[in-house]
């Protein structure tokens, strides 16, 4: 229980290594994915996190190891954080950037193709902002974390 069979420093290099590597994958695969989890998605990320396990334990389950390991991701996540708050450079690299959907009334077809956003959940958005098609929309946008924020165009006075 107390005793790593690794070194305390190799579970730290590991662990920020597979955060890394999932942090990359994850960012590679889009907004979508990330923002918008399907069962098929969460069941991904559940397999995903034990298949990463012993590659970060290096095959100590000691209590010891796991809190380290724990402690790792936790204070890299919390870096990682900072260091996006402090380079706008960096959020846009792990973060990425807004994408432009719809403007005045205009579908960007590519945008859709390339971030891998159906025309069925483009319009579950907009009907939730109240838009029935594209032509009533100012604006839509594809946010960082997955959703899709949508502005009417604004009605003509009665």
């Amino acid at each position: 229980m107390w005793n790593l069979a690794v070194p305390w420093w190799e579970l730290i290099v590991r662990s920020v290594l597979v955060y890394l590597f999932l942090l990359i994958i994850l960012r590679v695969t889009g907004k979508r994915q990330v923002g918008q989890l399907a069962p098929f998605d969460l069941v991904l990320l559940l397999v995903l996190s034990n298949a990463v396990q012993n590659s970060m334990n290096g095959g100590d389950n000691s209590l010891i190891g796991g809190l380290i390991s724990a402690a790792t991701l936790i204070a890299f996540n919390y870096l990682v954080g900072v260091a996006t708050f402090r380079s706008k450079r960096l959020e846009a690299l792990i973060e990425g950037r807004p994408e432009l959907l719809i403007h005045n009334g205009k579908l960007y077809e590519e945008v859709l193709t390339r971030t891998q956003l159906t025309r069925h959940e483009l319009n579950a958005a907009l009907r939730q902002a109240g838009c029935s098609c594209p032509e009533e929309v100012h604006m839509a946008v594809l946010e960082n974390n997955g959703g899709i924020s949508v502005v009417p165009k604004a009605k003509a006075p009665a």
